[in-house]
């Protein structure tokens, strides 16, 4: 990942919003597709689609000819995971289930080099051209990765003060799915008590301030977020939004 990429994401974050959304496909076309569309971001995932490590570096490559931020999120408690996507290129990671400061602490360690962190060495990776890369420019370089931990249940939303305490985390994402699981009303997260919750956490950390993201899927929702300060806006997935606009032909065909 070229590092003016990462710094020209920091820089949007910093003056408005980004857009993205979850990608679960195989194919680096749809990927490149959704540059050219004019999404910030892809969040390549690991944790709930088909996608292997191997199969991320060429939707990465794909993210970058269409000048989108790769983003790829691990599966929960596996942060091995996480040295080998940002080896192949992701320019950040998203982390679910982070629960409370030690968690929070335990996922920097594994993004950063030292002194910043623990990530594991190795210089002869395509993140860092093969070698090709000055190898020192390269480990300052990679300390500046996009990291997202997602806060998603009760746990985490007593947790929430210790998290926002750790130094090294760029974003904290609401996902309201596993929240609204987590509250007892698993699938409604327009629920009162979920949107209650999100509110809450987004407020708390723009007190702090702390960057807020959140998952949505319609344009009114994304700018109630948006209007409340939410700066890391996914948008849907990549098949459902494939799937609407598929039906959405067949019904306006049918119809006419």
């Amino acid at each position: 990942m070229m590092i003016d990429d990462i710094r020209s994401f920091r820089e949007k974050l910093k003056k408005g919003f980004v857009l993205g959304p979850f990608s679960k496909t195989s194919d680096p076309a749809l990927i490149e597709i959704m540059g050219y569309a004019g999404f910030d971001f892809v969040i390549i995932d690991l944790e709930h689609g088909p996608v292997s490590v191997e199969t991320s570096q060429n939707l990465i490559r794909a993210a970058q000819i269409g000048g989108l931020l790769p983003i790829v999120r691990v599966k929960e408690g596996n942060l091995s995971v996480i040295k080998e996507v940002l080896d192949v290129g992701a320019g950040g990671v998203q982390v679910p289930q982070v629960r409370n400061a030690d968690e929070a602490k335990t996922t920097v360690q594994a993004v950063r080099f030292a002194p910043r962190g623990m990530r594991g060495v190795c210089r002869f990776v395509r993140a860092a051209n093969y070698s090709a890369k000055d190898q020192f420019r390269y480990f300052s370089e990679a300390n500046e990765a996009i990291l997202i931990v997602q806060v998603e249940g009760k746990e985490a939303l007593e947790g929430l003060d210790g998290i926002l305490s750790v130094e090294g985390i760029d974003v904290v994402f609401i996902g309201p799915y596993d929240l609204s699981q987590s509250l007892g009303f698993p699938g409604r997260v327009d629920h009162p008590e979920v949107v209650k919750r999100m509110r809450e956490i987004n407020e708390r950390c723009l007190e702090r301030g702390v960057v807020v993201g959140t998952f949505v899927d319609t344009p009114e929702d994304a700018g109630r977020w948006i209007d409340a300060g939410v700066r890391y806006i996914s948008y849907s997935v990549d098949m459902g939004i494939f799937y609407s606009g598929c039906s959405e032909i067949v019904r306006r065909v049918r119809k006419s």
